[in-house]
């Protein structure tokens, strides 16, 4: 798959659209085009024992509470009896699918394979919260077999860690973290991997330990055109993650901004900045909900920190933080910007010259979506930073 930006076939369909006077078809001809990438699908198996925590994990990948009544069903005895799938709650082409422990006697081992049908699923988390047992062994190579990736996770690594420290007189964290792993390693050397890589994890803070560097490996791995949905799908565990998102964002403004110019060479009055908002709407909602900025998102998080809702809304600084994105706020936050409002104008006043107009009004165009929806990602990106850095900060009082 090419860069899904590079074609013409959407400038096309725009253009067309644009021309028999339909603004909204247009609109909707762009969110169209944007949807592609949304829908690309992309299904994350959690397999392990019984009580290894998969369903746990499943819920904090999601950023979603164990109590929520989205989340996967967790508790001491085997919850999960079915191969059952959660689709990211924002992101519902994004699936993690939490199946059935192996080894329980509803599901033998020499059946399970078979019976989750491991060929709809684009990588493994294979989840075991004290040791790699033999079930894990046997799944690992059938899924090496299969050509598929997996990753071993050892989960619960806050007891651990509490456990050893509450019985060691010198208790050290990183030494008892590299005895942890190379436990597990030395374990999976034993049954025939060779450079098995395993990564410890606390699904109650995924900040803590290696999740972060699972999150690298993972989307380092992954098909490129498979990337965006699951960097779409991850929580703001880090920094590196929040300037991911926003690098991927970086790419779609010149997209935009050249639909931008396209809708600026029709000589109809008014038409570039009625279809230009739609597109600045848009794609502020999209900045706004993949940082975690929209209200749900924050009142999400406000319950699973203690920090309340109004603490996270007053670090931040633009008003399209923790608020209903609409036309008029985003018109109000463009107003905001003389630069903007002149070259909008500029441009309105130019396309009508015969000769050099439309031209110019193409490049002024350009430019004030450029331009504005890097101001937007700015302000936006600045402070999902904050909210991070003060959930962080409570995390480590």
């Amino acid at each position: 798959m090419g860069d899904p930006f590079d074609t013409e076939e959407i400038h096309k369909s725009i253009k067309e659209a644009l021309i028999k006077n339909d603004r909204n078809l247009a609109v909707a001809k762009i969110n169209e085009y944007f949807d592609r990438q949304k829908n690309i699908p992309l299904d994350i198996a959690i397999t392990g024992e019984s009580g290894a925590g998969k369903s746990t994990f499943v819920n904090a990948f999601r950023g979603i509470d164990n109590r929520d009544e989205r989340a996967a069903p967790t508790g001491a005895t085997e919850t999960t009896m079915e191969i059952t799938p959660y689709p990211h709650p924002k992101y519902p082409n994004v699936k993690f699918w939490d199946l059935p422990g192996i080894g329980t006697t509803k599901f033998p081992a020499d059946q399970y394979i078979k019976y989750v049908g491991f060929e709809r699923f684009d990588f493994f988390i294979i989840v075991s919260c004290d040791r790699f047992r033999e079930n894990d062994v046997r799944l690992a190579k059938e899924i090496q077999r299969m050509e598929k990736k997996f990753y071993f996770v050892r989960s619960k690594i806050d007891n651990n860690v509490r456990d050893e420290e509450r019985t060691q007189r010198d208790f050290n964290l990183e030494r008892t973290l590299k005895k942890i792993r190379d436990n597990s390693i030395q374990s999976l050397q034993y049954h025939g991997f060779k450079s098995p890589q395993v990564f410890l994890v606390s699904s109650f803070d995924l900040t803590l330990y290696d999740f972060p560097l699972l999150e690298q490996t993972l989307e380092r791995e992954l098909p490129e055109h498979k990337r965006d949905a699951f960097l779409s799908a991850m929580p703001n565990i880090s920094q590196e993650v929040i300037a991911k998102k926003k690098k991927s964002f970086k790419k779609r403004i010149n997209f935009l901004a050249s639909l931008s110019g396209v809708v600026a060479s029709l000589l109809i009055p008014g038409l570039s900045m009625g279809v230009e908002v739609g597109m600045l709407v848009g794609e502020v909602k999209h900045y706004a909900n993949q940082f975690g900025l929209d209200v749900d998102s924050l009142l999400s998080l406000a319950s699973c920190t203690n920090i309340p809702f109004q603490e996270l809304k007053d670090v931040t600084s633009s008003p399209l933080s923790a608020t209903e994105i609409t036309t008029e706020l985003v018109m109000k936050e463009f107003s905001q910007c003389p630069r903007l409002l002149s070259l909008k104008v500029a441009e309105e006043g130019i396309r009508f010259i015969p000769g050099f107009g439309i031209p110019t009004a193409m490049t002024l165009s350009f430019i004030t979506t450029q331009k504005a929806l890097n101001i937007f990602l700015d302000a936006l990106s600045d402070d999902a930073y904050k909210v991070f850095r003060r959930a962080l900060g409570h995390k480590l009082k």
